[in-house]
């Protein structure tokens, strides 16, 4: 394994990740930033925890001149929390380097980023819908970039966010160098991708250090009992948090609502929040002031929070990519985490195809309480002891499996951002 030396970075960055207390690259970082350095264009797939920030940030410092006052980088992220904690990374980076660094976000004025933006910004992280603000009212300029960043770059692409992104990227060089760094990239990102890149070079990081130690259950439920499940689940001896994941966010308000009502101390967080609330939302639960996290997907991407040591789908994710992105919330750093997806019989079509997609067949065991699975016939248990996934009664690790997995650290710092 390279040290970051190896790269030849400049000083002020290793300065930097000696301040962080990071000394070795992760496997994806090794490969990544290589190859960014040599100004070609790329897609990696990595899992969460996976470091994925640092493996597109050092370049970045590397590729940018403090002496021109243009936007010469930009990362587009879905989220507000991931564009916070992508700034935070690359203003840590640029210290001692001249370089300058803006994050662009709604739900807050406009006024403070348009000051940044005057003041001059050699690094621009923001999501989509702002960023495209800021170009329409001519605060944010991008004839001069040189690199293009899509973190998350699945979701990026997708119809929810792909109109905005055509659009920013069309105001950008065509010389520029892209990337797209994801948990998972589909066949259809590299589809479309290949609009916006020249012969990408496809890495993929999966290295036995880096895997996760997740795991993964499934509870067949009835509807009418996910509730009691839950809270069950929730009084359960953990030692950590609990993050767990509604479908909606009038669901997840509701949820929040009925689990303090039960004496649990939770925050709630659902893009309908202003940022103030879902900065406090987010400062209660990492402060430990509430050890119960519910959200939408908005929690699903770049929410890395290291005491988190259990994911509860409350409601099954709609695709197989967002199930990975769930479940990598947890687990991170070398902790062990556990994932547990309740299924109720009308969620049994949903969850065969995630479960194909994914190519694992998870363990299934009974719900606290429960002794009859919920297959929309209460006569008949779904589960069996020693069958699908279950070793003596008991859920086994997926060290087999591309995503998830059981994995340990050798003895030295791996670099996670």
């Amino acid at each position: 394994m390279p040290k970051f030396y190896d790269f030849a970075l400049r000083e002020s960055s290793l300065k930097a990740l000696e301040r962080m207390d990071i000394h070795t690259p992760t496997p994806i970082q090794a490969q990544a930033i290589p190859i960014l350095l040599e100004k070609r264009d790329i897609i990696a797939q990595a899992q969460t925890g996976s470091g994925k920030t640092l493996a597109f940030a050092l370049p970045i410092m590397e590729h940018c001149d403090p002496a021109r006052r243009e936007v010469q980088a930009l990362i587009l992220t879905p989220t507000r929390e991931l564009a916070r904690q992508v700034g935070s990374v690359l203003t840590d980076l640029s210290k001692g380097s001249g370089l300058r660094v803006t994050v662009l976000y709604g739900g807050v004025s406009y006024g403070p980023q348009e000051t940044a933006m005057r003041k001059g910004s050699h690094v621009v992280v923001g999501t989509p819908g702002r960023v495209l603000d800021h170009l329409r009212r001519r605060n944010l300029r991008l004839e001069e970039l040189r690199l293009l960043i899509l973190d998350e770059a699945d979701e990026m692409l997708d119809r929810g966010f792909a109109p905005d992104v055509e659009r920013i990227i069309s105001a950008t060089p065509k010389d520029r160098l892209t990337a797209l760094f994801s948990a998972t990239t589909p066949e259809w990102v590299h589809k479309i991708a290949s609009k916006h890149q020249i012969n990408p070079e496809i890495i993929s990081s999966k290295d036995e250090e880096t895997e996760l130690d997740i795991e993964q259950v499934v509870m067949d439920v009835f509807r009418q009992d996910k509730f009691q499940v839950l809270i069950k689940l929730l009084r359960q001896p953990l030692d950590g948090t609990t993050l767990v994941f509604g479908r909606t966010k009038h669901g997840v308000r509701n949820l929040g609502r009925k689990l303090n009502d039960q004496g649990f101390q939770v925050s709630v967080l659902e893009g309908n929040l202003g940022q103030n609330q879902r900065d406090r939302a987010l400062g209660r639960f990492r402060e430990g002031k509430s050890d119960v996290l519910v959200a939408t997907n908005v929690a699903a991407r770049g929410l890395d929070v290291l005491h988190i040591a259990r994911v509860i789908n409350f409601d099954v994710p709609d695709t197989a990519e967002l199930m990975t992105h769930r479940i990598g919330r947890t687990g991170r750093m070398g902790r062990s985490g556990q994932a547990i997806t309740l299924v109720t019989a009308t969620d049994l079509s949903k969850w065969h195809e995630i479960e194909r997609k994914l190519g694992v067949k998870l363990p299934r065991i009974p719900a606290p309480g429960a002794e009859n699975g919920a297959n929309g016939r209460q006569d008949e248990p779904q589960h069996k002891q020693g069958q699908n996934g279950t070793q003596n009664g008991k859920p086994k690790k997926f060290g087999a499996s591309p995503r998830y997995g059981r994995g340990r650290r050798r003895g030295r710092r791996l670099a996670r951002a």
